[in-house]
């Protein structure tokens, strides 16, 4: 099943509750919540202070995607904040196995992602400890990018070795250019998890722009 994750990233910060509540009235699964330092990615977005109000006032399955330096040191004040995921960069961290058992201690998921540049084969070692992978399908730090379609045979990689594994219940997200009109290909690849920025909060209609990205993922997971 095909879970839908916008990101606020790209919803209107003045009212980001209300924004947040739209989506998942529309239907989105999760919440997906980008978290820049200025370091690691060529930008600053928000952090804990944020994301403390936003989940008490709104109650989702928030899916915090940390795109800094040194994540280990802020995975507490994300978890107590309100997160239900947390997810790191394999780039931005020396212990990953250490970095995903800590997000585990704190009762949440835990994910490990990838640049484009950098291979699949880095992410193996840890797949048997991590819930998720998040495949960038676009360079990090900014929303509004085009689409990486060269991403997917990473994809299928990661998906074939989690298989081999027997860690068949992998979730696999992507993030980056995600639109009902690219979606299918990387679901086609193994994706089951789809992040969608402006596709979703740019559009007058939420509901029906969830539902048409959800459809073109579903139609290509079942083929």
């Amino acid at each position: 099943m095909s879970l839908i994750c916008p990101s606020v990233l790209s919803a209107d910060f003045s009212k980001l509750g209300a924004e947040v509540e739209d989506v998942l009235n529309g239907g989105a699964d999760w919440i997906h919540y980008d978290v820049m330092d200025g370091r690691f990615v060529p930008n600053i977005s928000i952090g804990i202070p944020v994301l403390k109000s936003l989940s008490k006032a709104v109650k989702a399955f928030y899916d915090v995607h940390l795109m800094i330096e040194e994540p280990h040191r802020y995975i507490a004040g994300f978890a107590k904040a309100g997160a239900d995921m947390i997810s790191f960069h394999v780039e931005a961290e020396e212990d990953c196995s250490g970095t995903l058992d800590l997000i585990h201690s704190y009762g949440i998921k835990a994910g490990i992602v990838v640049k484009p540049n950098t291979p699949a084969e880095e992410v193996f070692p840890y797949l048997d400890k991590t819930d998720m992978v998040l495949v960038m399908t676009v360079e990090p730090g900014f929303g509004g990018q085009k689409y990486m379609a060269d991403m997917c045979p990473k994809i299928r990689a990661i998906r074939d070795e989690a298989k081999r594994i027997g860690k068949e219940d992998l979730l696999i997200e992507v993030d980056g250019g995600i639109a009902s009109d690219t979606v299918g290909f990387t679901a086609a690849a193994g994706a089951n998890v789809f992040v969608a920025g402006s596709s979703v909060f740019g559009k007058k209609d939420r509901a029906a722009a969830i539902e048409s990205i959800r459809n073109a993922a579903d139609a290509a997971l079942v083929q």
